[in-house]
């Protein structure tokens, strides 16, 4: 089948299939060919790469990778979208259609499922994802914080939060998200997208970011899970001093007077001024402080 991503295509299929876009789980199809070329150039995909994507609508992009990749592994939660897939996929022969929730689901048993690992180590695979807005942190989390064997991330997320992802401290955009994505990976901004790229169109602009997976996280942390309760701890109420901040923690106020000064952290500093590096050795700190009490 022809490619969906033209503004005519995609409302044809629409009223063939007597589809409502449902704006509570974010569908916005993309109807522009040249951006669905771009996103799947660049998660740089070659004949002997399994790529796994979330939510593809009507199979815009689908149909892009599946032109690049050996196989692409589809997750919609979306019944009557599947439907839908199923026709413009008709001819994709390494296409697996997989029906679920992406915020539930363990990517690398999926891919095992239909890639297998031959008795092996599970072979790493690449993620491609045009997100729900709604929906978007708690499946970035979801990702990064899962373990999963997944090499690189290209996303279209809205504007806002691609900005969030790659934000340094002193900035506005500069929150746990930036924390977290840039613990786990090198996030980059490959294009903008309007929101006329879509249909129906979104109130907001778009970016496409890519995440590639670092070998090992920037910062070594000790206890990673406590780690991000300081730094969520540290953004939770932005105008708190970092001191009154963690706080919230449960922590004693000399506890934490001790582990700053260890760490030259100011306890009138607030989170968003801390590097990733300076919440590791805070959080380290803190650790050995609670150790010795």
């Amino acid at each position: 089948m022809d490619s969906v991503a033209t503004p005519g295509k995609t409302l044809a299929l629409v009223r063939e299939k007597g589809l409502v876009p449902r704006k509570s789980r974010g569908q916005n199809f993309l109807v522009d060919v040249n951006i669905v070329r771009k996103i799947a150039g660049a998660a740089g995909l070659g004949p002997d790469d399994t790529v796994v994507e979330i939510g593809p609508g009507l199979g815009a992009l689908t149909q892009e990778l599946a032109e690049q990749a050996g196989l692409v592994i589809a997750i919609e939660i979306d019944r009557d979208l599947i439907s839908a897939l199923k026709e413009t996929l008709k001819d994709k022969a390494n296409v697996r259609l997989v029906a679920g929730d992406a915020l539930k689901v363990d990517f690398d048993e999926l891919v095992a499922r239909f890639k297998g690992n031959g008795g092996g180590r599970l072979p790493t695979y690449k993620l491609v994802a045009n997100l729900p807005y709604y929906i978007t942190t708690p499946i970035l989390m979801h990702l990064l914080t899962g373990k999963f064997q997944i090499t690189e991330l290209v996303l279209m997320v809205q504007a806002e939060v691609g900005y969030r992802m790659l934000a340094l401290p002193g900035s506005k955009d500069y929150g746990s998200l930036s924390v977290v994505v840039q613990y786990y990976t090198k996030p980059a901004i490959i294009l903008k997208a309007p929101r006329t790229v879509f249909y129906p169109r979104p109130e907001v602009d778009s970016l496409v970011v890519k995440l590639t997976r670092r070998p090992e996280p920037a910062v070594q942390v000790g206890d990673e899970d406590f780690f991000f309760q300081v730094v969520r701890a540290a953004f939770n109420q932005r105008r708190k001093t970092l001191l009154n901040a963690l706080g919230s923690l449960g922590l004693e106020r000399p506890l934490l007077l001790k582990a700053m000064a260890v760490t030259g952290v100011e306890p009138r500093r607030r989170g968003e001024t801390l590097t990733i590096e300076e919440f590791a050795n805070l959080s380290k700190a803190l650790q050995q402080q609670m150790e010795r009490r």
